[in-house]
């Protein structure tokens, strides 16, 4: 412990002691904790013509669990990647549907196209000066860094007419995969002492041909793995507007507050393992199961592994069987079952379909040992975690670079927001708490 730390743990007791809710006020005020009530159901904080995520409908003037479905712009999603599969790539093509409202015709793609291309460039010696001078482990970190570092090199930072915002949410989704490859090299290089790439992008190819080939040492990847990770890319786009991100971004654009520090504080929320980093644990459970089951064939086996730690004996002991259940889908992700078929290709393609096959195992008898836990089912299934971690793994993507993958997607969502935000909103967004301190007289020090 460093000199002069040693308070911290009786400050932090304090801290508790002053702080602690007793559970039965948020009950007695009718607070929903979380802004979600004991069902699940969000409160309303907004409108939006972005996304919509199904996960109920209306049968005979009840809320029915449904198979889930989400929505970019009033399209299927599930509709839209089979679409994309005919072009080969949709990042960009779904990016100008999220921004702009409508899908782009052969000529406003390639403009879009081109325009994202003739982004894609830091300013002089920001690698050098900038992600280089202080690698981070958390790449989260060094990309939230050169996201606020980056304000100082607009002119126009403050303006935010839609037309300057447009202009600096574009440049921003054109040079987060150069920002998040080159933070992990630098990460890479100067503490794990390997050798240090940094491979410029190239125009002629799509973001997820960059991203591959910028974080690859021979620059080498297949068709196949740039189209599945085309996907995971606009499966993890948007979702919603509700989501933790997304009203950060909301939130802080209500303020007034710039584009950078925007897209910063997302980048904050999104980072947090209860947000972002959910693939990752996923990962770490699948690894430590591949490890203590012998036999993968074997359901009862996996069935047990999978009760211990449900019952907090195995893995992280927290009780989650990471990959499973979703705060508002029901039934189903449909992002999960749509990655699930590319994920088989995948795996056919690098021979990992022993993988494949435990991964579809668990998929299956999870929803009953969760089910037989709690003995009740509330539509427990596989979410796009389960599947993307795997999928990275497979595309030999490291883990540090996992949720800024996810970053790579979702900030197109968090543009759109903004956007959004900004034309229709005039009141900044300040949610009410309510207050259960007591009134107290002023003691004079000599008689604390």
């Amino acid at each position: 412990m460093k000199k002069n730390e040693g308070y911290l743990k009786d400050y932090a007791l304090l801290c508790r002691e002053a702080d602690q809710l007793e559970p039965e006020l948020f009950d007695k005020y009718e607070v929903q904790r979380g802004l979600r009530d004991k069902n699940g159901n969000g409160v309303v904080t907004g409108l939006t013509n972005i996304s919509r995520i199904d996960s109920f409908k209306m049968v005979d003037g009840k809320k029915t669990p449904c198979e889930g479905r989400l929505w970019y712009r009033g399209y299927d999603c599930i509709e839209l990647v089979k679409g994309f599969r005919r072009k080969q790539f949709g990042f960009e093509e779904a990016g100008y549907l999220l921004l702009f409202g409508k899908l782009p015709d052969e000529r406003q793609l390639k403009e879009f196209r081109d325009i994202l291309a003739s982004n894609r460039t830091l300013p002089t010696n920001f690698t050098r000066d900038v992600i280089m001078k202080a690698p981070s482990s958390d790449i989260m970190n060094s990309l939230t860094r050169s996201v606020l570092t980056l304000a100082s090199y607009d002119k126009n930072c403050s303006d935010t007419s839609i037309e300057n915002v447009l202009r600096q949410c574009i440049a921003l989704i054109s040079v987060f995969p150069m920002l998040s490859v080159y933070g992990y090299h630098a990460y890479n290089h100067y503490q794990n002492d390997e050798s240090m790439y940094i491979h410029r992008p190239s125009r002629k190819l799509s973001t997820a041909e960059n991203l591959l080939m910028m974080l690859r040492p021979d620059k080498k990847y297949t068709e196949l793995e740039a189209r599945v990770l085309d996907i995971a890319l606009v499966l993890h786009m948007e979702h919603g507007g509700g989501n933790n991100s997304t009203f950060t971004t909301r939130v802080v654009t209500s303020s007034g507050s710039d584009t950078y520090s925007v897209i910063a504080a997302a980048l904050s929320s999104l980072k947090g393992p209860k947000h972002g980093g959910a693939n990752i644990k996923v990962v770490e459970m699948m690894r430590e199961i591949g490890e203590k089951v012998s036999d993968w064939e074997d359901e009862e086996a996996v069935r047990d592994y999978l009760k211990k730690i449900l019952n907090k004996e195995a893995f992280d002991r927290k009780g989650l069987i990471y990959g499973m259940g979703h705060a508002v889908y029901s039934l189903s992700d449909p992002r999960a079952q749509v990655f699930k078929g590319f994920v088989e290709q995948l795996a056919q393609a690098k021979g990992r379909n022993r993988d494949f096959a435990l991964y579809s195992m668990i998929e299956r008898l999870a929803p009953e040992v969760i089910a037989e836990k709690a003995r009740i089912y509330k539509g427990v299934s596989a979410n796009v975690d389960f599947y993307s971690g795997f999928v990275y793994s497979m595309l030999e993507i490291p883990l540090e670079m996992y949720t800024p993958i996810f970053a790579i997607a979702r900030i197109v969502g968090w543009s759109a927001h903004r956007i959004e935000e900004l034309i229709n909103m005039d009141k900044i967004i300040r949610p009410a708490y309510k207050s259960v301190m007591e009134e107290r007289e002023y003691a004079d020090i000599d008689h604390r």
